[in-house]
């Protein structure tokens, strides 16, 4: 499995032609972008962590039940440095070095600007994304970097998450943390959709609500937020961060490691803030001790909040998520219905939204939904990577499943003309170490697979993607 994380690549920057088997349907026209680390060695060095790889952004171009594949590296500063010298000049994540790559802004003078983690959209612009305050505009089609976007000379935070949420209007929300004299905050970003120019890129964002950690000088850790209608959930979970070990560990040769953990002893606190008001609720909810990186849905009904995550009772789980791979964690990760009623009087309870055989397969990540048409609303299908396994929905568990065979992050496409909420397809790069690689397209409603792009060159697996279907 080490080959599908570490594998060192070389860029395919003009499209190549897959092989289709199967039948990909014809009303699918767009490309599929994705993003993940992609290269680990310059020289005769090396680096031995998955998410230290080079951006390497990756384009699915589908057109008439054809597919092309094209994939480039993000042209960093961190990639620069190290191409030009042919080493290492920029380390993030290895041991014993200061890594910032996933911190949402962890107090170092300068954070990497390897934007690896996900595909976001700003006004109509597309850029690749980490947790610092640095993002890349990219072109989608050629996959060429074309600006360099700094979040802090906007407004007044460290970094962003790499998972915004929008409104039907293209109104963008976003969180960050922002480290001042008296501590650390939590902050709400609100980004309009409007441009007013070609140079346009976050003119108009603005802070909406900055909430105070529980201790400003150990801060949670975050890596997505919830998001209703009227409402912006965040959970400040008791994966901690210790800003004077972070800010000290250069100086007495600690990597960031030793300053993130979990406090089992503390409890999880849900914050909600109004979007309209800025203003956060007065009443905080609480519940035991748990960790999360992905938020399902979040929707309200009946004078209730409901939010549907992936999440784990223990917070240890971190070190596998961040240090080792994504499947050796599954065990410990279960999807969960929190209520927060949203009334004076107070009431939070949980729920699991499935039983015991999701379990079996070792728990759920990587969720996605019909993010169109049912965010914010009340919503029945939800589909996410296991093991070895993808996806199902939220009642019926749907799966498919071949040997050796492991799906990357699942995206629902809409149909024409839909009328129901699973009417369309789900597309999902299937890596091997032993076969080709894949785009995978299955229909949604009844998980059988229609067709697949056999690509003829190595892809590894990569965090986060999009469908842009202004192509």
């Amino acid at each position: 499995e080490q080959y599908i994380f570490l594998k060192n690549l070389l860029e395919t920057p003009e499209p190549i032609p897959t092989t289709v088997k199967g039948t990909i349907p014809t009303w699918i026209h767009w490309s599929l972008l994705r993003n993940g680390p992609g290269k680990f060695e310059f020289g005769n060095q090396h680096y031995n962590h998955w998410f230290d790889g080079m951006a390497l952004m990756h384009r699915f171009q589908i057109e008439d039940g054809q597919v092309t594949y094209r994939r480039r590296f993000l042209c960093s500063d961190s990639y620069t440095q190290n191409s030009e010298r042919n080493r290492i000049r920029v380390w993030h994540f290895e041991k014993d070095k200061i890594f910032v790559t996933l911190i949402p802004l962890s107090p170092i003078p300068e954070p990497t600007d390897n934007a690896s983690v996900n595909f976001v959209k700003y006004k109509s612009d597309y850029y690749v994304s980490t947790e610092t305050n640095y993002m890349h505009r990219v072109d989608p089609d050629t996959l060429e970097s074309k600006q360099k976007v700094d979040w802090s000379k906007f407004i007044a935070v460290n970094g962003a998450t790499a998972h915004p949420h929008f409104d039907p209007d293209g109104t963008a929300y976003n969180m960050g943390n922002s480290y001042r004299n008296k501590g650390a905050f939590y902050n709400i970003i609100r980004v309009p959709p409007e441009r007013n120019g070609p140079e346009d890129t976050l003119e108009g964002a603005k802070i909406l609500c900055s909430i105070a950690p529980r201790d400003k000088s150990k801060p949670s850790y975050y890596h997505s937020f919830g998001m209703s209608e009227n409402y912006v959930v965040f959970i400040e979970q008791p994966i901690k961060m210790d800003l004077f070990k972070i800010v000290t560990g250069r100086l007495r040769g600690k990597s960031l490691n030793e300053g993130v953990y979990w406090d089992p002893n503390q409890e999880t606190i849900f914050h909600l803030i109004d979007k309209q008001t800025g203003k956060e609720m007065p009443v905080k909810y609480y519940t035991k001790a748990l960790s999360t990186f992905h938020q399902i849905n979040a929707f309200e009904q009946d004078g209730f909040l409901m939010l549907d995550m992936c999440c784990s009772d223990d917070g240890q789980s971190i070190n596998n998520f961040l240090i080792q791979n994504l499947r050796q964690s599954g065990e410990a990760l279960d999807e969960v219905m929190f209520f927060l009623k949203l009334s004076l009087s107070v009431f939070c309870t949980f729920e699991d939204l499935h039983g015991e055989d999701l379990k079996d397969y070792g728990g759920l990540e990587f969720p996605h939904i019909n993010y169109a048409r049912y965010n914010t609303k009340p919503y029945r299908y939800y589909y996410g990577c296991v093991k070895s396994a993808c996806l199902l929905n939220k009642f019926v568990l749907q799966v498919w499943r071949q040997p050796d065979l492991y799906p990357s992050e699942p995206v629902f496409i809409l149909s024409p003309n839909a009328e129901e909420e699973d009417d369309g397809v789900i597309l999902s790069v299937i890596i091997t170490p032993v076969k080709s690689t894949f785009l995978l397209v299955l229909d949604a409603k009844t998980f059988e697979e229609l067709g697949r792009a056999e690509v003829p060159v190595n892809i590894p697996y990569g965090f986060h993607g999009v469908f842009n279907s202004s192509a």
